[in-house]
């Protein structure tokens, strides 16, 4: 069995976030301070950058959702869906125009004294084929791809979460063992490139607490790229606890070198769903819950942070009821919201 991400297919919606961070920059709409200023009508500020360094999106979908909520007088639910809005998540680069992407968050996150959160989930053969499949038409399209998102990102200081499931799908074979090789290099090579920027940290995805056994990732991680990168990523768009999620990444740790990793605790709050068909407990599981908030003070020296790369609210597919990967789900969003602490 495999997880799949089932985040962010939604290239015009990633896009129109870019135009609107331009326009933030432009307008000087980003507060350089510690969360005490206003920056839109849904009242969206900075997290204190000693806890959280990330930039908080206050054009994200979430932070749009509070102002509609408000519009219509619904006050309660706006303030359900500002526990999403408020914190800092992952911006996931589409194919379509990358390097404005990644100028645009990174500029805006710059003006407002934070660091940006990009995640890139452009491999080719992405998602077996599941609701999320796509990727770079081929491997000469995905090194541009990276190019172009290096170029954007420039000097300004930048955290990436790189390609979740791809080295986990090669170790499940639900990518054709004919991709490997190539998967391996563009991996690789897409570390190498983004650890050549001056500030840019790069997170290799590792999979989650319950898909199988470190001993299964750990060689294939080396292979793509592991020594160069600043650590790995678990549990990304899943649902595992943070405690088995740092069991699982300790260990991992010991065999890549001693690794540093980060875990997305966007939706973990509850811990997995363990109701339904089994393929798909993944997969917009009813009764979860907001995690963990974003913070690097983990108290852990293995965990560099805790972060939100999947955006709550955000579907995982259509699958009971949602809409596409990546599209906002306003009802989902909200009960995330109401069943965290």
């Amino acid at each position: 069995m495999y997880l799949q991400r089932g985040a962010s297919r939604g290239a015009r919606a990633r896009t129109t976030a870019v135009v609107l961070g331009a326009a933030l920059l432009v307008a000087g709409c980003s507060s350089s301070g510690d969360g005490d200023e206003p920056e839109d009508n849904a009242g969206i500020s900075q997290q204190p950058k000693d806890t959280d360094p990330f930039w908080v999106n206050p054009d994200g979908n979430a932070a749009q959702q509070v102002v509609t909520y408000q519009k219509s007088g619904k006050k309660e639910d706006a303030e359900q869906i500002r526990k999403i809005a408020q914190q800092p998540t992952g911006e996931w680069i589409s194919p379509e125009s990358p390097e404005e992407q990644a100028r645009g968050f990174t500029e805006a996150a710059d003006k407002a004294g934070r660091t940006a959160l990009l995640v890139l989930y452009n491999i080719p053969h992405r998602d077996c084929g599941q609701f999320s499949e796509g990727g770079a038409a081929d491997g000469n399209a995905y090194r541009a791809f990276v190019d172009s998102v290096a170029k954007g990102i420039g000097d300004r200081e930048t955290t990436v979460i790189l390609e979740p499931d791809a080295v986990l799908h090669m170790v499940d074979n639900c990518t054709a063992p004919e991709y490997h090789e190539e998967r391996y290099d563009l991996l690789s090579g897409a570390v190498a490139k983004l650890k050549s920027l001056k500030n840019t940290k790069v997170y290799l995805d590792a999979g989650n607490a319950g898909w199988g056994h470190p001993d299964q990732i750990f060689d294939p991680l080396k292979r793509a790229g592991i020594d160069q990168a600043d650590g790995f990523s678990v549990n990304v768009s899943n649902f595992y606890t943070t405690e088995d999620s740092i069991a699982y990444g300790k260990e991992l740790s010991a065999k890549v070198g001693g690794k540093p990793f980060v875990i997305d605790t966007s939706r973990n709050g509850n811990g997995p769903y363990t109701g339904g068909n089994p393929d798909e407990r993944w997969c917009n599981p009813p009764g979860r819950a907001l995690g963990e908030t974003p913070t690097t003070k983990t108290k852990d020296p293995l965990v560099d942070a805790y972060v939100w790369v999947k955006r709550p609210g955000e579907s995982d597919g259509e699958c009971k009821g949602g809409p596409k990967a990546g599209e906002w789900w306003a009802d989902y969003a909200l009960n995330l919201a109401k069943a965290s602490k």
